[in-house]
């Protein structure tokens, strides 16, 4: 048995972290001690490895309880469950990442725009494209020119 601290640090986390697993309901202890400590079993050990290595490729807590139920029920639920709950992820990532493209290439338009010079920012094109529309700022409206 692990008390929280020790399962905390076998796996590389804080002991705050780990409470806060227990307040989503992702993992409960398996006891307490009669001086009230929370322990762990290896089992649940394994439990927050699974929460650990789903939380680093990107699944968020509702999606990791819903991967642990399906865990826990292996027999219930078919591998196409846990495809499509990948796949929908995936298509998440793209989505944010075609977001962030868009973000990138609006900053290298501002940042294209500006002349990054010493001078009063009265004019600065970037100012002023964030108080109209961003899709106004061109090279040609540099105010260095």
């Amino acid at each position: 048995m692990y008390r929280i601290g020790e399962l905390s640090k076998a796996c590389g986390i804080n002991s705050d972290t780990l409470r806060f697993y227990e307040k989503n309901a992702l993992l409960c202890p398996s006891g307490r001690s009669e001086s009230g400590y929370r322990l762990y079993t290896e089992k649940d050990k394994e439990i927050l490895q699974f929460i650990l290595r789903a939380k680093a490729v990107g699944f968020t807590l509702a999606e990791i309880r819903e991967l642990l139920s399906i865990e826990v029920n292996k027999a219930d639920n078919a591998c196409a469950d846990v495809k499509e709950l990948v796949d929908t992820k995936i298509s998440d990532v793209e989505k944010k990442l075609a977001e962030l493209k868009r973000f990138q290439t609006s900053l290298k338009r501002l940042s294209d725009a500006c002349c990054g010079g010493e001078e009063s920012a009265e004019h600065c094109t970037i100012l002023e494209a964030l108080e109209s529309d961003i899709n106004d700022v061109r090279p040609e409206h540099n105010h260095k020119e």
